[in-house]
Order: structure tokens, then sequence, then C-alpha cells
């Protein structure tokens, strides 16, 4: 069974802006596609939110510090790409919340990596500003592992196979 796809909106972004007919091609990329959805602050900070358990607009405001507008337009974006899916929680007044489909789940790793990252790189003296815990008791620390061995992966370990034309 295939996952559900997320549908992605074809424009030019601040990834793709620029590339012209004359340019040379950019080359084929699932980076450049997923962050032509999920590539800007505040998106990422929506779906962390989510994760978090704080699915409703107004709560996700306080925690994020976005812009009202700002993120209403990276939610409409995240659920038009199907990562999120708005659901109706009051009707007087209508009031909805965001819950992540299968393709969101499917971004734990990414949020997850990027905590590690900025944890290690960017937390200073006084410690990561959140640690999250793994249903075993242990601190959760996100790591990468190739699926057919189970070996830590390094980049240095890896080399692309085959290219799309």
């Amino acid at each position: 069974m295939h996952p559900s796809m997320v549908h992605p909106v074809f424009k030019l972004t601040p990834y793709t802006a620029g590339v012209t007919a004359s340019a040379s091609s950019p080359r084929p990329c699932s980076i450049a596609r997923t962050l032509d959805i999920v590539g800007e602050k505040w998106a990422l900070l929506a779906v962390r939110e989510v994760f978090l358990g704080n699915r409703r607009f107004d709560e996700m405001i306080r925690r994020t510090g976005a812009p009202r507008d700002t993120l209403a337009a990276r939610l409409r974006t995240l659920v038009a790409a199907g990562i999120l899916e708005r659901r109706q929680y009051s009707e007087h007044p209508a009031r909805y919340e965001y819950r992540l489909t299968e393709a969101g789940r499917d971004l734990y790793p990414v949020i997850a990596a990027l905590m590690r990252w900025g944890d290690k790189y960017l937390a200073g003296d006084d410690g990561p500003p959140m640690v999250i815990e793994h249903r075993c008791g242990h601190r959760l620390v996100a790591e990468l592992v190739c699926a057919a061995c189970g070996e830590p992966v390094d980049a240095r370990d890896t080399r692309p196979v085959t290219q799309a034309v």
C-alpha cells in the first residue's frame, strides 16, 4: 500500500524563483519539492505545535508568535498539501482545529532532526529549551539509521545511485 500523497502547489517559490527557461535546468529534487510546502519557518512551527497537541489557531499564535495572517496562510497551504486536515470543533461560532494526516505524521523525523541539530549547535549554556521523552521513559534523540542494516547513517557513507531525468 502506498502512503497517501501530498498535493504540492507548483509555482515559483523562494527555492525555484529566478530559474528561467534560459538558465540550466535545476536538479529534480524531493528536498526542493518538500521545501516548497514546509520550508518556511511558520509552516514548520505550525506542524510542531500540532505534534505537541496545540491544534487550535489561537494557541498556535500564542506558542509560535506568528502574525495571524501569516499563520492562517501557512495553515491553508498545509491543508491544501494534505499535511494537515481541518476539523470543526464548535458550531456557534464555527471554530476549527488542525490534525495531522499520515503525510503530516511522517514529518515527525524531520521535526525531531531539526530539534536535535538546534539542541546541539544552538542551545547555549542553558541547554535545550525543551526535552522530548520517548514512551520508554528516556530522552528522545533523533538518529537516522539505515532501514536495511540498522547502522547509523553518516553523510560520508552515502551516495546517489539514481537520478531522475
